[in-house]
């Protein structure tokens, strides 16, 4: 296993960040930009636990904010998301547009409250690493929305990988096809958004310059994935994207990593809507190969000494949910818990998607990856 680029014994692949700000439950909850996802999914999950207050909501618009805070029952509404953290919630999760995460999030900080972040962490790389060292020195949990992570039987497969089941890795392909296509062109959007609370602007998923198209909003997912199960730092992206009115609908990247590691990476907003995302990752090594196929529940890994594993995974258990982020934030809260998503995956992924992006734009050449 590298020594450089995978933690050593010292930084254990189930460490949680450090968390020294904790609260006595109830915890207070607050949620900035009440949109699709968050009344779809971090909402409801909030509002499900018993040791969780709805305090505050903040989302435009003063009929869809009277909407959601009489539908879930939040003491206090407000467009103004500074009235919110006055307040001075134990939690805020922030879902707003992608431009407005660095913002928000830093706000959320500043009042002293754990933080859930939708996913990408921030457009800007720098941005992001400010995020990251904001949290870490106040004591801060913030979690990142990719739910992936908290999928079980993922840490197994992470734990087997940073004990050097492949040995040294040398190899990673990494795909990933969602049924997105209408959310990043189009003015159908996708047929579910119908019979769901909200239906999220155009705006949002659709203008280049405000992170819209795939890479930011679902190559996010397989990005943090493939850093957090490999601990593999990327250095350097050659990239080129399939775009569509300025949006990028297919994304195909080479990563070189630090220590020569090398990662395919690969998205598409291709999978007819109501199936499974295919997300799927082969990791190879000096020693062997691990299969990790989510859409499928398979990760089998093959050695050349023989000692070969499956995983067990059973039908479903790897469908994709958003609860598991939900619910780190609030354990966080109450000093306990793991962030299996922590603001260094997300700035990570940011700087690599930063960098895919730089690069489709100039042909394909190499960029360097932000480092902080």
């Amino acid at each position: 296993m590298s020594s450089f680029d995978q933690p050593s014994a010292e930084m254990p692949a189930t460490a949680a960040t450090t968390v020294v700000a904790s609260v006595v439950a109830p915890v207070k909850a607050a949620v900035i930009g009440a949109g699709w996802y968050a009344a779809q999914s971090h909402i409801p999950t909030l509002a499900a636990r018993p040791d969780v207050l709805l305090d505050g909501v903040c989302r435009l618009g003063v009929s869809a904010l009277e909407k959601v805070r009489a539908h879930f029952g939040f003491a206090f509404a407000s467009e103004d998301y500074r009235e919110l953290l006055a307040r001075k919630p134990h939690v805020v999760a922030v879902a707003s547009p992608h431009a407005m995460h660095f913002e928000h999030c830093m706000a959320a900080l500043a009042a002293g409250a754990h933080v859930l972040c939708e996913k990408p962490m921030t457009l800007d790389p720098a941005q992001a690493w400010t995020l990251e060292a904001t949290a870490r020195n106040a004591g801060l949990g913030l979690v990142l929305a990719n739910g992936y992570h908290y999928l079980p039987g993922l840490t197994q497969v992470r734990q087997a990988l940073f004990d050097g089941a492949v040995g040294c890795i040398e190899h990673v392909s990494s795909s990933f096809v969602s049924a997105t296509r209408a959310v990043f062109e189009g003015d159908v959007g996708l047929a579910r958004w119908n019979t769901h609370f909200f239906r999220p602007s155009r705006s949002t998923w659709q203008d280049p310059d405000n992170g819209g198209g795939f890479a930011y909003g679902q190559l996010s997912h397989s990005v943090a994935l493939t850093l957090w199960l490999t601990g593999l730092t990327a250095r350097a992206v050659s990239a080129h994207n399939y775009c569509v009115d300025g949006n990028d609908l297919c994304n195909a990247a080479s990563l070189l990593c630090r220590d020569g590691a090398v990662v395919s990476l690969s998205g598409a907003a291709a999978m007819p809507e109501g199936q499974r995302a295919l997300l799927r990752l082969l990791v190879t090594g000096t020693d062997g190969v691990m299969e990790i196929e989510l859409d499928r529940d398979r990760a089998v890994l093959h050695r050349h000494d023989g000692a070969n594993r499956d995983f067990g995974i059973m039908p479903g258990q790897w469908a994709y949910h958003c609860e598991g982020p939900v619910h780190a934030l609030v354990d966080l809260a109450l000093g306990r818990g793991v962030n299996l998503t922590p603001a260094s995956i997300g700035a990570a992924t940011v700087a690599v998607i930063a960098a895919l992006q730089a690069s489709s734009k100039h042909a394909g050449s190499s960029v360097p990856v932000f480092q902080p």
